[in-house]
């Protein structure tokens, strides 16, 4: 297949600037399309490819000369701008770095790493999965999570994305858009809601519990069958702590049993969910890639907007299916700042569409030739395009 060599990437640096902390000194690679790409990931140059005329099987990567051993591209020592690279390339970067959780940062010290809730929430849960040792920071809200690694108040964030029964957690889709931070992982954490009321407390009792909606939802044929009314809480240990502080014996909350063992509450019932198998997908956000290898299964995260015109999705989706690469993840939401599309039609005058942003997990790394092929043909039908992330797929459930 014909390659058509394109200068797509600029890379700069710029030293890191955080409230109330001086510069280090150390030193961010922003890496930015020119055209209508985006990526927050590793270094990485894709190759442009035509649209497919021959098997994506001849699509085979060329190393050029200025490449070194590791295959990382040789910079000049102020790390100006790229000012182009040699017809036909296709960088394709090794495994430069370890990405096992750990429970120390480069400095010796305990890593902090952010969640939304209180004690005793599932976030925490997951936090302490990916990272056992680590000092874990409550937040009030998933954006003060964001905020927090931007900030440097903590150095990452454990947030769901989406849950086996409820579905996906649109509002940090949102914030993954609206935020300069990246995926470097992912936890899968089964979640077993325990019935918790006050000591002595029987459940036949409880005339309402508080917890959150999502765990309200997935606990529905329990509490309908106990005949108890719901009442929505910002987090299930919020909910759990305010039961504690409230005395009232007739309410009980949703929420883990660790959350009962923090604040004084009996378990009254477990694994009230109504599906057994009930897993909440979080990712691990820092302010930093991580640099993609080869030696393990790896996630990729994108988002992307389309074009006008007919098929444009089924195109888009077939830039994987012809290079053998596993979609895992499909989520689409409205684009705020442009939610309608305006589209003309002479016989009945102007039809109106909303208009989508596209977020897609798919099962390959960003060293993997496969995928740097597919993002360079998918930027032919796309009009936006950001990697969020390159990670580590966690298959291991707590």
């Amino acid at each position: 297949m014909a390659l058509k060599a394109n200068s797509i990437w600029s890379c700069s640096e710029a030293p890191h600037f955080h409230v109330g902390v001086p510069n280090l000194g150390s030193r961010l690679c922003g890496l930015r399309f020119v055209n209508k790409w985006e990526c927050c990931c590793a270094p990485v140059v894709l190759a442009q490819a035509h649209r497919a005329i021959t098997p994506v099987e001849d699509e085979k990567p060329i190393i050029p000369s200025h490449l070194d051993s590791s295959g990382a591209i040789k910079r000049s020592q102020n790390n100006t701008e790229s000012s182009g690279f040699h017809k036909d390339l296709s960088l394709l970067p090794k495994p430069l770095s370890v990405t096992e959780p750990s429970s120390s940062s480069s400095d010796g010290s305990k890593v902090r790493v952010a969640y939304q809730g209180i004690p005793g929430a599932y976030s925490e849960a997951a936090a302490l999965k990916a990272y056992p040792k680590s000092e874990t920071v409550p937040c009030e809200q998933f954006e003060a999570a964001f905020k927090a690694v931007e900030l440097w108040l903590v150095d990452k964030a454990v947030l769901p994305i989406e849950n086996s029964v409820g579905g996906s957690i649109h509002r940090n889709y949102d914030l993954l858009l609206r935020h300069r931070l990246h995926i470097v992982g992912e936890v899968q954490l089964v979640v077993n809601h325990c019935l918790l009321g006050l000591p002595g407390v029987q459940k036949e009792e409880l005339k309402r519990v508080f917890s959150h909606p999502q765990a309200l939802a997935q606990c529905e044929m329990t509490l309908s069958k106990l005949g108890i009314i719901r009442v929505s809480a910002d987090d299930t240990a919020g909910a759990a702590q305010m039961v504690a502080s409230s005395g009232e014996r007739d309410t009980g909350a949703v929420a883990s049993a660790r959350a009962a063992k923090i604040y004084g509450l009996d378990v009254l019932a477990e694994k009230i969910q109504d599906d057994d198998d009930n897993i909440t997908r979080f990712l691990i956000l820092a302010r930093e890639s991580i640099i993609a290898g080869t030696d393990r299964p790896y996630k990729t995260s994108i988002v992307f907007t389309l074009e006008e015109g007919p098929g444009m999705l089924f195109k888009a989706l077939a830039v994987f299916a012809l290079r053998n690469i596993n979609l895992t993840k499909i989520e689409s939401r409205p684009q705020r700042k442009r939610p309608l599309r305006v589209v003309d039609d002479s016989n009945k005058g102007s039809a109106k569409y909303f208009d989508y942003l596209f977020y897609i997990d798919f099962e390959a790394s960003m060293a993997d030739p496969r995928a740097q092929f597919a993002l360079g043909h998918l930027q032919e039908f796309a009009g936006f395009l950001r990697v969020l992330g390159c990670y580590p797929m966690d298959t291991g459930l707590l």
